[in-house]
């Protein structure tokens, strides 16, 4: 009968540091908790002499990750020291002697998952990754348990603090995304070089994590669509606001068609579509099934301005999920931080713990579904999702620019649902903002190739999508 759980730590950064001080401050709560101490005992990093804010015995403190990885008395292996190497070779070693771990690493859980997913699998060892998504926000434990009961639809997130910092600072202050990213950079909320935020990335990979959780189904992170924030000027934070809409870099997931035979699953109730050139749906003839694909993207998004996601401000994080049960549910908090990533990271120690105690490793497979009934979902391609769009087009103004823009978009089977054309200057370039009815991206793709080579077009069109219902 095992008198403590030992932990050890590869990564003294900032969420290291965090998981250090939960561990520590709140030892007894811990305890009391699972039923015996958890004590950590081990902690490796390359620097191990910087004032982090907490007293560690120096005994506990190495520079050689060996001494955590060969220790037979550390039960749980926490990694925190990102990217891609030597992570994934620190993890797949500790599972190799036996060892369950626990990483925040989302970059490496959404490029090389599947590996690691195996190996612990193959070790009989347990693998948690709650603070890898959104901080703590307990999002991957509600989607792995809470939400078992229930066939997932759809999945849309504000999963990257700094994008959405950014947004809603040029919303609220109608200044450009150069000034606030410098004002972001300043305030801690941007590092210096904030490409994987901005450009989408950051989120993508918090997406294929979630995907593979929600839907059973593994994604090759290459098949994210992705876009970042870089594009979008006050003008059209601007527009969207007179459109009744909010502008939120959206991490989107959605299920379409019907997944393959399952023995013993009822008859689905609702009539399943297919898209028609037009952008339109159309039923698919009784008897028949449209097969099942996945949308599986990230990029900003026009969203109505009552809806629960307009309203998460700032850096926070919010994710909401629709299941054919329960319906929507949102879960909203700090996504990022030293100690809310670390409370996530300390939960799945815990966690862990327990199944020790009880030798129940393995209770809850590691993407929530068993193995064995996990099924590859084709990725939808984004031509061919539909939705509607917001078009914002750079022209001269002068007669007839407006019929010609309708024309091309008309020839393409883009219907328009809404036009603003403000501040006349003859002969001088102006912006005309449309939005469309529904509407294929191929369509809409198309349209933009022909109308940003006309004479009158000074600037490549802005595209946001929108979601929501056609008006």
């Amino acid at each position: 009968m095992k008198n403590r759980i030992a932990v050890g730590l590869i990564g003294f950064g900032t969420v290291g540091t965090g998981v250090a001080k939960i561990l520590t401050n709140n030892a007894e709560q811990i305890r009391r908790r699972l039923g015996l101490p958890l004590e950590l005992v081990k902690v490796a990093d390359l620097n191990i002499t910087a004032d982090r804010g907490i007293r560690l015995p120096p005994s506990m403190l190495t520079t050689d990750t060996r001494q955590v990885l060969e220790d037979s008395g550390i039960d749980i292996v926490i990694e925190l020291i990102g990217g891609y190497e030597p992570a994934k070779r620190f993890l797949l070693d500790a599972m190799a002697k036996g060892k369950h771990v626990v990483t925040a690493n989302k970059a490496l859980l959404a490029v090389h998952g599947e590996e690691l997913f195996e190996a612990a699998c193959k070790a009989g060892v347990d693998i948690g990754f709650e603070g890898s998504v959104c901080g703590g926000i307990p999002i991957l434990r509600s989607l792995t348990e809470g939400l078992a009961a229930d066939r997932l639809l759809s999945l849309y997130g504000i999963v990257n603090g700094t994008s959405n910092y950014i947004l809603t600072r040029m919303t609220d202050a109608g200044r450009s995304f150069a000034e606030v990213l410098a004002e972001a950079q300043k305030a801690g909320y941007a590092e210096a070089d904030p490409s994987l935020d901005v450009a989408g990335t950051d989120a993508a990979h918090k997406l294929a994590i979630l995907v593979n959780l929600a839907f059973g189904s593994p994604v090759n992170f290459k098949e994210v669509y992705v876009e970042g924030i870089t594009g979008i000027a006050p003008m059209d934070i601007q527009y969207a606001t007179e459109f009744g809409y909010t502008i939120k870099l959206l991490a989107i997931a959605k299920l379409q068609g019907e997944e393959p035979d399952v023995e013993g699953e009822s008859e689905r109730s609702a009539t399943p579509t297919r898209a028609r050139g037009s952008g339109a749906s159309e039923p698919i003839p009784r008897g028949a099934r449209a097969p099942a694909e996945l949308e599986v993207r990230v990029h900003p998004t026009m969203i109505a301005n009552d809806s629960p996601l307009a309203r998460v401000g700032g850096v926070y994080n919010a994710i909401q999920v629709t299941g054919d049960a329960v319906g929507d549910i949102m879960l909203y908090g700090r996504g990022a931080g030293s100690m809310p990533t670390a409370s996530a990271v300390v939960s799945d120690i815990i966690d862990i713990a327990r199944n020790i105690i009880h030798g129940a490793q393995g209770r809850v497979p590691p993407c929530a579904f068993q193995p064995d009934q996990r099924r590859p979902l084709r990725i939808r391609p984004i031509e061919n999702i539909v939705g509607l769009y917001y078009l914002r087009f750079m022209v001269l103004d002068k007669p007839g620019v407006l019929s010609q823009l309708s024309g091309v978009l008309g020839k393409h089977d883009i219907s328009i649902s809404s036009v603003l054309q403000r501040g006349r200057k003859d002969g001088q370039t102006v912006p005309v903002v449309m939005t469309t009815h529904m509407a294929v991206e191929r369509n809409i793709r198309a349209s933009l190739r022909e109308i940003d080579a006309l004479p009158a077009v000074s600037a490549p069109t802005t595209v946001v999508r929108i979601e929501g219902e056609d008006r």
